[in-house]
């Protein structure tokens, strides 16, 4: 399985809006108006990473939440983790 370091990932991320390459990974920031809106987008989230079974390490405090993919069988970023995180965009522009 290929994996990206944050050069060869440069040209993916320009097509994920505010998503970086850190530690091997990809990761983002979202602020939603309060929890219920925060935990709603994470349920969503968690369904279609159950489906594709690529799960993040997240982080959620109250209204923010933290995203990060990266493939551990790989030890590091590979193509699903940008597709996740392009599915993570479709469910937060259908909000």
């Amino acid at each position: 399985m290929k994996t990206y370091d944050e050069t060869s990932a440069e040209a993916k991320l320009k097509s994920l809006t505010g998503w970086k390459f850190e530690k091997d990974g990809i990761e983002k920031k979202f602020i939603f108006k309060d929890f219920k809106e925060a935990i709603s987008f994470m349920v969503s989230v968690g369904f279609v990473c159950e489906i594709k079974n690529h799960h993040p390490e997240w982080s959620n405090v109250y209204n923010k939440l933290h995203i990060r993919f990266s493939t551990h069988d790989a030890k590091g970023l590979t193509d699903k983790d940008f597709e996740m995180a392009g599915e993570v965009e479709k469910i937060l522009n259908r909000k």
